[in-house]
């Protein structure tokens, strides 16, 4: 599966159990094992396994495999394995804790919200394979960005 369409999968099956700040980060450059992490948090040990399983369940629903799923008996911390793609869903307390954002964040990836969705809140960063985020404003406000940056 590409991986573009498999973390735009990702991210909307998380959207759709109301998951919070969902980051995406590009890895290939720090790892050959796979290419994207993907971080969210949920408010619960019953919110972060709902979340697990509705990520497993679209993933393979669209052809997709998982590979495995580790934490689902606790529910603090979740993590489950696509290949490609890695998704972490933590509880906020854990997640600032271990701060995966440190060690996997060098490449945030930008994406497009989807439909009504809230999307992803994109990073200013671009890894040259973000899906571009239609936004015109952000676009108007580059120009002023260089010129600060000078």
């Amino acid at each position: 599966m590409d991986i573009r369409k498999l973390q735009r999968l990702i991210v909307d099956a998380l959207e759709d159990v109301k998951a919070q700040d969902i980051k995406v980060y590009n890895t290939e450059h720090l790892t050959a094992l796979f290419e994207r992490v993907i971080i969210a948090s949920g408010t619960s040990n019953r919110q972060t396994k709902a979340l697990a399983a509705s990520v497993r369940d679209k993933v393979k629903a669209a052809g997709g495999d998982v590979i495995s799923m580790e934490g689902e008996d606790v529910g603090e911390w979740v993590l489950v394995d696509t290949g490609d793609a890695i998704v972490h869903i933590m509880q906020p307390a854990l997640r600032q804790y271990y701060n995966l954002e440190e060690i996997w964040g060098e490449k945030p990836v930008r994406l497009k919200a989807a439909g009504t969705k809230a999307g992803v809140k994109a990073s200013a960063e671009d890894d040259g394979e973000a899906e571009d985020d239609g936004d015109d404003a952000a676009e108007a406000k580059a120009p002023a960005r260089r010129k600060a940056a000078k």
